[in-house]
């Protein structure tokens, strides 16, 4: 270019450099204008010209013949300073450059000066917390590799504070900046200064007359913030829940008679810093109306217009409710639906008349054909074996259609539990009018379980379970599993599994296998535990089940088990059992026996989810006979039932209730002995009764011993828990029964799958007969007075069982020393078989520790237990947590406040 040739130019604004503490040391951070840049500024020539030659240079990743395509530019054309400064306007609007001129404008030789937008190496975020960056990258277009341009920022920066703003957070900030690197490469760094989330400070209501504005609050879903809702997220504004609460707003005028009820306006005004918000609500209630006449109408000819009318909930009269009329449309669809109408018009005609405020409703039903299944389809099933659902179905294609068999259909199939809640069967029309085609469109979920919990026990310590199933084994519907317990006194191992459609035939087949081992235990003085009888049974059950009508089943089953009570070898005296050392009533239950027993089950099942029953309820009826074969004998039964009410908005309420009965079939072995043997009785406590511990309630025995000294006046009753010898007994009959209702939270709390609730138990295990006591201790006698002696804590002073006696001698080297012996008198040598006791010396008697042995919670009066419990399905599986206080409990029970267990899926 000559010198002192006129240049026309534009220039966008420029990058500064330097001046900035680097970024990783890859170049400065600099804010990124949001403003418009100024209009091209240019020296036109004092005449028109005719361009010779047209070049680009500058460019770098964009061809020259692209730069000239975006101007309308070309050589042999005139141009004037309009045409060159609308050439610079068309390279602004590309957006592509950061720098542009145009020179040679005297001579012809038109110049193209570029310096290209730079490439964006990466998007960075900082500062957000609230909002994860993965949801806010989902809303931004601004990507690595894209070409950089002040648009698309602003545009991402108006993204991401409307993403805010959905969360409430209108006090949010972005500012954008960007950080120079080589090679014409940027990285962008959205600042996010998100604030706290806007609140509702206050919502005013205005034109109500008949409802106090606390009352209509209680209506809406949001709610004002307050301290005492700090956990809550409704507190915060939200403009999609402002429609919702006029709504909310209506529906609740229209149940209450205003069918001239209107929301006139609803404006919500953010205070000046920006942290909460006032929102105005003017209504106008009108009037109230009450039903006028209320009539069916109906083109199909198989319904009774009058009988349909009379069925419905609304009569002449009553204040006009308009969720009446929506109740009352899905009645009629749905008795249409039974008698084969699948696609019904039911249409609410009103006659409103303000003169009487009367709201007359017709219903009038639209002619339609009765309708057959065409087909059903499954899909979304790819472990699930089709045959798995159908055989759930209860309709088949070419059947009637029936609303209440696709009510109960969709019942069954979500109470498999092999997919995810909420499942519908879809309705759409078929290939003719009286042809329906229903859909299941099933999603799959996790069937294997592996639960592991974990307790601690006052008699076993510390306790693990683990248990593993698979419900649906193969994709057949099959039910396979294995569980094992370990504590430091008890082990098992059980494994079953489960065909419920033999030979594709409606029967249900099964076989466990099981071996369980038991351990019991008292304590010495000095409070170690030692291991007294031991209890192995090992064994099988073998079952099977028929439905007797769509709810009703009957079930039968047969078990063998060999059942080893022994003891260890360290309490047995001449090879016999010692009742001091382990209780008379356990001595009583030694013995190898076989149980050969057969039983049967009468169950009735209408829950809508086997699962998570929201309504509906179950029974079941067992009765078991042991004697086919075998040495044990008795019959023995259960009831179980349960109920469920979904009460709206989330609440399920819930009443469960057992009980059972064991009658012996053979006679006591003796005075003092239960006919019914201490392993087949029945047993209390957790995880049933929640609030006490494993066999913490009922017949138990209590061994207390009594230390120091009777005739010196220090013998006391230990207070040392593990040092007390605590055996439940169980008991021949029980009841239990539980009253539940689960509490909803808001969606937060449900998007992490927290769902509490609180619930009270009573219940008792009783009925087996006294045992004698084990021992018999002579009572000290006072020389003084010659009264028996008590203690100070009011027990009674005992004298322990002579057991040896010390002899004392001379020893050859003339010194004093001391021998036990069995010789009241004098000594007789041991090593000497047929010895006899020789000499004058009277020896000591040794006395074993005395004890006091209690029998207590033999008592059908009820135990009581309230508590609170949550389910949570956290990343790492089902969780429950329970905390429960026993508020009426008889002496002896041991009660227990927090359990716990957790599992996972796969």
């Amino acid at each position: 270019m000559l010198a002192g040739a006129p240049v026309l130019a534009q220039r966008a604004p420029a990058q500064p450099r330097g001046g900035a503490a680097a970024r990783e040391a890859q170049g400065p951070r600099v804010s990124i204008p949001q403003g418009t840049p100024a209009a091209p500024q240019g020296v036109a020539p004092d005449a028109a010209g005719v361009i010779k030659s047209l070049r680009v240079e500058g460019s770098q990743r964009i061809e020259p013949e692209t730069v000239l395509s975006y101007t309308k530019l070309r050589v042999g054309i005139p141009y004037t300073a309009e045409t060159l400064d609308q050439a610079l306007k068309d390279l602004q609007a590309s957006e592509l450059f950061a720098d542009f001129s145009i020179s040679g404008v005297e001579t012809g030789n038109i110049v193209l000066r570029i310096r290209e937008n730079p490439i964006i190496n990466r998007v960075i975020l900082e500062g957000n917390k609230a909002i994860k960056s993965d949801k806010i990258q989902k809303e931004i277009k601004l990507a690595p590799r894209q070409i950089f341009t002040r648009t698309a920022v602003r545009a991402d920066v108006s993204r991401i504070i409307e993403l805010y703003r959905r969360q409430g957070r209108f006090a949010a900030v972005v500012e954008p900046k960007m950080v120079s690197l080589d090679q014409n490469r940027v990285d962008i760094v959205f600042e996010i200064t998100e604030g706290a989330k806007s609140k509702v400070r206050q919502i005013n209501i205005l034109g109500n007359e008949q409802f106090s504005d606390d009352e209509l609050r209680g209506q809406m879903a949001t709610k004002q913030s307050r301290w005492f809702r700090l956990l809550s997220s409704n507190t915060s504004y939200d403009q999609d829940r402002l429609n919702y609460d006029q709504q909310k707003l209506r529906q609740f005028y229209l149940t209450q008679g205003y069918a001239d009820f209107r929301v006139t306006s609803a404006v919500a005004e953010l205070t000046p810093d920006k942290r909460d918000f006032i929102i105005t609500y003017v209504v106008e209630e009108g009037k109230r109306y009450k039903f006028g006449d209320v009539t069916v109408d109906s083109e199909i000819r198989d319904f009774d217009n009058k009988a349909l009318a009379a069925g419905l909930p609304m009569k002449k009269g009553d204040w006009y409710n308009a969720k009446m009329v929506e109740d009352s449309v899905d009645k009629l669809s749905q008795t249409a639906g039974l008698f084969g109408y699948a696609f019904t018009d039911v249409e609410p005609e009103f006659q409103r008349d303000p003169e009487t405020l009367t709201m007359g409703i017709n219903f009038h039903i639209g002619q339609a054909q009765r309708t057959y299944v065409e087909r059903i389809d499954i899909n979304g099933n790819t472990q699930t074996q089709d045959k798995v659902i159908r055989r759930e179905m209860r309709l088949a294609e070419g059947d009637a259609f029936n609303d209440f068999q696709i009510k109960r259909s969709q019942d069954r199939i979500n109470s498999l539990g092999f997919f995810q809640d909420k499942f519908e069967i879809k309705r759409s029309p078929g290939s003719a009018p009286d042809r329906i085609l229903l859909e299941a469109p099933v999603e799959e979920k996790p069937t294997g379980q592996l639960q592991l919990s974990a307790g601690y026990s006052s008699l076993e310590r510390f306790i693990i379970q683990a248990n593993i199933s698979q419900q649906n084994f193969r994709g057949k519907g099959q039910e396979l599993r294995l569980g094992v317990n370990y504590s430091a006194y008890s082990k098992s191992v059980e494994a079953g599994f489960t065909e419920p459609y033999l030979f594709d035939k409606n029967i249900a087949v099964g076989v466990d296998v099981f071996r369980r081992d038991y351990n019991a235990f008292n304590y010495n003085l000095n409070g170690d535990r030692n291991t007294t009888y031991n209890q192995v049974s090992t064994g099988f059950q073998v079952r099977s089940g028929v439905p007797l009508t769509e709810y009703w089943s009957l079930s039968g089953r047969y078990g063998l088990s060999y059942d080893e009570v022994g003891l260890d070898a360290s309490l047995l005296n001449n090879g016999q059992c010692d009742p001091a050392q382990v209780g008379r009533y356990l001595c009583e239950a030694l013995g190898n026996r076989w149980t050969s027993s057969i039983g049967t089950s009468l169950l009735y099942n209408s829950l809508n989810s086997g699962l998570r029953p929201t309504a509906g309820h179950s029974l079941s009826f067992s009765v078991d006979f042991a004697g086919l074969g075998g040495d044990v004998k008795y019959i023995r039964g259960q009831f179980k039932g349960a109920k469920y009410w979904g009460l709206g908005k989330g609440f399920v309420f819930s009443t469960l209730g057992e009980g059972g009965y064991i009658h012996a079939l053979q006679k006591s072995p003796g005075p003092g002995v239960d006919p019914v043997r201490i392993i087949d009785r029945f047993y209390l406590g957790e995880p049933n009764f929640r609030g006490f511990d494993i066999r913490g309630v009922g017949p138990r025995i209590v061994r207390t011993s009594l230390t120091g000294d009777p005739v010196a006046g220090t013998q006391l009753l230990t207070t040392d828990r593990n040092s007390i010898f605590d055996d439940a007994l169980g008991g021949r009959a029980y009841y239990l029964a539980r009253a539940e209702l689960e509490i909803p939270l808001g969606s937060g709390a449900r998007e992490l799958g927290l769902r509490p609730s609180i619930y009270a138990q009573v219940g008792s295990l009783f009925g087996i007969t006294r045992p004698l006591p084990t021992q018999q201790f002579e009572q000290y006698i006072d020389p003084k007075t010659g009264k028996p002696g008590v203690n100070a804590d009011g027990s009674p002073t005992l004298l322990g069982q002579i057991v040896n006696y010390t002899n004392s001698y001379t020893d050859a080297n003339g010194a004093a020393a001391t021998r036990i012996t069995s010789c009241p008198v004098g000594y007789a040598d041991p090593t000497v078989a047929g010895s006899t006791c020789v000499g004058t010396t009277v020896n000591t008697a040794n006395r074993s520790t005395p004890f006091v042995e209690d029998f207590l919670g033999n008592s059908a009066k009820p135990r009581l237990t309230v508590g609170f419990g949550v389910n949570w399905t956290s990343p790492f599986g089902p969780l429950r947590i329970d905390i429960a206080k026993a508020l009426i409990k008889q002496k002896g029970d041991d009660n227990k406040l927090i359990t716990f267990n957790v599992g996972t899926q796969f």
